[in-house]
C-alpha cells in the first residue's frame, strides 16, 4: 500500500493531550527506549510544534519539532510499526520543514541513532548532511549509542 492509498480520512493535525494514551503505543511498539508521557505532555505546554498522523481517529505517527532563533530542531518522529514503510514519515518530515520555513528558521537539525539505517536513508533522501556525532548519546541495551548530528539548509 502506498501514502496515497491510505484514503482521504488520513490527515495530520496538531496533537492534543488525548492523543497522549495512542502516541505512548506507538512509541513503545516503534522504540526500544520510548520517550515518556510527561515529555510530550511539556512539549504540548511549552508550544512545540507537536503533529500526529491520523487514519480515521487511529493515531499513526506523530513528530515533535522545537522552532527558534532562525533554525529548528526536529526532535521527535515516530511512526507506528504497522504503518511503516508507507511514506508517512517523509511526509510527516516534509510538512514539520515546511512549517518551520514559514515561521523563518533557514536551518534544521536533528539527532539519529547511528544504528538507524532507515530513518538516516530517509534523512539523506530529503537533504539532510551529517555535520557531527554526539558520543554516548542515547540509551542502549547495552550501555550507549551515538547519535550521528544531521542538518538541512532550509
Amino acid at each position: 500500500m502506498k501514502a496515497a492509498a491510505l484514503g482521504p480520512d488520513f490527515a495530520f493535525r496538531p496533537m492534543r493531550e488525548p492523543d497522549l494514551d495512542a502516541i505512548m503505543l506507538s512509541e513503545a511498539a516503534a522504540c526500544d527506549f520510548p520517550w515518556e508521557k510527561e515529555v510530550f505532555r511539556e512539549c504540548l505546554r511549552v508550544g512545540y510544534n507537536c503533529w500526529v498522523a491520523d487514519l480515521g481517529r487511529l493515531v499513526v505517527a506523530h513528530a515533535v519539532m522545537s522552532i527558534g532563533a532562525d533554525e529548528c530542531h526536529v526532535l521527535n518522529i515516530c511512526v507506528h510499526p504497522q504503518w511503516q514503510g508507507l511514506g508517512v514519515g517523509r511526509r510527516l518530515l516534509r510538512r514539520l520543514l515546511a512549517q518551520a520555513r514559514e515561521r523563518g528558521a533557514d536551518t534544521a537539525f536533528l539527532e539519529v541513532r547511528a544504528s538507524n539505517q532507515l530513518a538516516r536513508k530517509l534523512y539523506a533522501a530529503e537533504g539532510f548532511c551529517e555535520i557531527g556525532t554526539r558520543r554516548g548519546y542515547y540509551p542502549a541495551r547495552n550501555g550507549r549509542e551515538d547519535a550521528v548530528v544531521l542538518a538541512l539548509a532550509l
